[in-house]
């Protein structure tokens, strides 16, 4: 029977499969990777879809959408492990979807955990939305930044410009955030903080620290996909 959280079994499994990526080893062991594994994350999901009705409501949480699969699609990689070695999870936007948008994220790996929410990967038409939105309103988003919560994370990350991109005032006074290529609040931990029991309290705790970053940066996007659904959904 699955476990209700991670324990040190679920650290050694993803140890061991780290070392065994192969199928074989894998579909040997699948009731230990649903016991010990994908059964913690289901409890962990299925927690949070109750705690996110009050703290983050917009967000889904259920495991068909925010599980992420096991195996790898390797058709354009030069590593053909077939296996992911972490359990991951997401939280999307309920209208802009899945993959699309800023939204939540944690990790179970074999020697970290990792939380984190934002946007990673933009297209242009998203990534000049929120430059234009941040333009404007960029003493809200200094708030979120700066709150005590966020700045214990680490403040504002992601990969950057070195200039402030075409368009826009290079004397912006939002200057140091319109140079963002990607818009990430986050925490790492060491693997073993998954087993702890102040796990999930802290997990909830810091998706609730990124939820406003969150809703910043959809702003602008929930009201372009209003505009032209094809534009920003469905991708």
């Amino acid at each position: 029977m699955a476990t209700s959280s991670f324990t040190p079994k679920t650290l050694s499994f993803l140890r061991a499969l780290k070392r065994n990526n192969s199928r074989e080893w894998f579909h040997a062991r699948r009731d230990e990777y649903e016991s010990h594994v994908r059964g913690p994350m289901v409890a962990v999901i299925e927690r949070l879809a109750e705690d996110f009705r009050k703290a983050a409501p917009e967000f889904a949480a259920d495991p068909k959408t925010s599980l992420f699969r096991q195996w790898r699609d390797t058709r354009f990689s030069e590593n053909k492990a077939p296996l992911k070695t972490n359990i991951a999870a997401t939280f999307p936007n309920r209208t802009l979807g899945r993959m699309n948008g800023a939204g939540l994220y944690f990790e179970v790996a074999p020697t970290w955990v990792w939380i984190g929410g934002g946007i990673y990967a933009p297209d242009g038409p998203q990534l000049q939305a929120i430059r234009t939105h941040v333009s404007e309103r960029h003493l809200e988003l200094d708030r979120i930044v700066r709150s005590p919560a966020f700045k214990r994370l680490g403040g504002l990350k992601g990969e950057t410009l070195t200039r402030v991109p075409r368009g826009f005032d290079r004397d912006h006074p939002a200057a140091i955030y319109l140079q963002h290529k990607q818009f990430l609040g986050s925490r790492e931990e060491v693997a073993e903080f998954a087993t702890r029991p102040e796990f999930y309290k802290q997990l909830l705790a810091t998706f609730t620290t990124l939820v406003p970053l969150c809703r910043f940066l959809n702003e602008p996007l929930l009201a372009r996909a209003d505009r032209d659904p094809s534009r920003f959904m469905g991708r």
